[in-house]
């Protein structure tokens, strides 16, 4: 390539900037975890199906219950987040399905954004429960509480 002068050059650079400011402006859309398509969850019959045919149908867990393992649960998570922003999240799947005691199918239950609550995790306090103390009643309080042979020397 023979240049030819300096503003082809000049104009090289700027197009390479723009570009990259451009690059720099785009989101980057990330997707975690998994859904199963419509039509597999659609085929799962309640009363019917099982732990291992729903395994085989639309395949293992993404999560169980906490305290008792008598579901399963399926969540997607789409994630848009530009470089200066915090992350957006655009949309997010979650479906449910739930065993009885003889891993037997009960439910099967799809959710959405909509169905969802802001739940927000990062709180200045913590609440207390019961009755509040006054400074006095706290400093008192305490009178008596300690036996006094725990202050006698042997």
């Amino acid at each position: 390539m023979q240049i030819v002068n300096g503003r082809s050059v000049r104009f090289s650079v700027a197009s390479v900037a723009v570009a990259a400011l451009l690059a720099g402006c785009s989101p980057v859309i990330k997707n975690h975890g998994y859904v199963p398509v419509e039509e597999d969850v659609a085929s799962i019959q309640i009363g019917v199906d099982t732990r291992g045919s729903v395994r085989r149908k639309i395949g293992r867990p993404g999560g169980t219950g906490v305290f008792r393992d008598d579901g399963w649960y399926y969540v997607a998570t789409q994630i848009e987040h530009y470089t200066y922003n915090d992350p957006v999240v655009l949309d997010r799947r979650v479906v449910a399905v739930l065993f009885d005691q003889n891993d037997l199918v009960v439910s099967v239950n799809q959710y959405g954004m909509d169905n969802g609550k802001v739940i927000d995790l990062e709180t200045d306090t913590t609440p207390t429960y019961g009755r509040q103390l006054t400074i006095i009643e706290q400093l008192f309080s305490n009178i008596g509480a300690i036996p006094l042979d725990v202050f006698e020397s042997e």
